[in-house]
């Protein structure tokens, strides 16, 4: 099935859509094809503020109507916790808030951005997805990222090449509960990154300090510049360390 065929069958749909490449090029596909794909964006505090910001830039390129959905996510125990199976409960609270919404929209089908590459067995959030029957159409029709990027670049988006996002809260290591200042943190301290030049990195919060992964080729750089990297990071975290394990791109979401 061509995605052309899911959305001829399927003309009516809700999309969950974060910002990132992989919905960016599925609300763009819907809307080419002529439906009435609706994009929904759920704001929690596991997502930065320029995550929203793209979103809303590409929904009003494309000339559609953005919904947001405000979502205190720590509010769920199970969530807080930060147990090993967070995402599950994370993506369960976000698609039923999600559902709720879209249900009074009008909306019965309920769709979201998982692609062909993406490997279910990695991903415990994908159960959540099935048990709510929520339809993740590059998946089914056999889209891969690499497909979608170069799709996406054809198409004139400028996500066709946005670096892979995990929410904030997989910086914080697992049975670490999650609080809204640790997100702050983190939030600040990846925007004075970003600041600075430095892309498709990570923060791992480790207790008041700070964990930088970087990839490899700007590795030297983060070394001639550590003492603008200090400075920038500084009013966030206690002390700062580099993992010299370089950061492989292109990772999953939850990472």
């Amino acid at each position: 099935m061509t995605l052309q065929q899911f959305f001829t069958q399927h003309p009516k749909a809700a999309l969950a859509f974060s910002g990132g490449s992989d919905s960016a090029y599925l609300l763009w596909a819907g809307r080419t094809f002529g439906q009435d794909v609706r994009p929904y964006y759920v704001s929690t505090p596991f997502q930065p503020a320029w995550e929203r910001e793209d979103a809303q830039r590409l929904a009003r390129e494309l000339g559609v109507p953005l919904t947001v959905v405000e979502l205190d996510v720590l509010a769920c125990p199970e969530v807080a916790a930060n147990p090993a199976n967070r995402c599950y409960h994370c993506k369960k609270a976000l698609f039923s808030a999600l559902w709720q919404q879209v249900r009074a929209d009008g909306f019965s089908l309920l769709l979201d951005g998982t692609n062909a590459s993406d490997d279910a067995q990695d991903r415990p959030g994908m159960r959540a997805l099935s048990e709510l029957e929520v339809r993740s159409p590059l998946r089914e029709c056999g889209v891969t990222k690499a497909q979608l990027r170069a799709l996406s670049r054809e198409a004139g988006l400028f996500t066709w090449d946005k670096p892979a996002y995990a929410c904030l809260a997989t910086r914080i290591p697992t049975g670490t509960p999650i609080t809204a200042p640790d997100l702050a943190r983190v939030e600040g301290g990846e925007d004075a990154l970003f600041a600075l030049g430095f892309t498709d990195f990570r923060i791992r919060l480790r207790g008041d300090a700070a964990l930088l992964q970087l990839p490899q080729d700007q590795m030297d750089r983060a070394v001639a510049q550590h003492g603008a990297l200090l400075e920038a990071l500084s009013p966030h975290f206690s002390q700062v360390f580099l993992d010299l394990n370089p950061r492989q791109k292109e990772e999953f979401h939850g990472q």
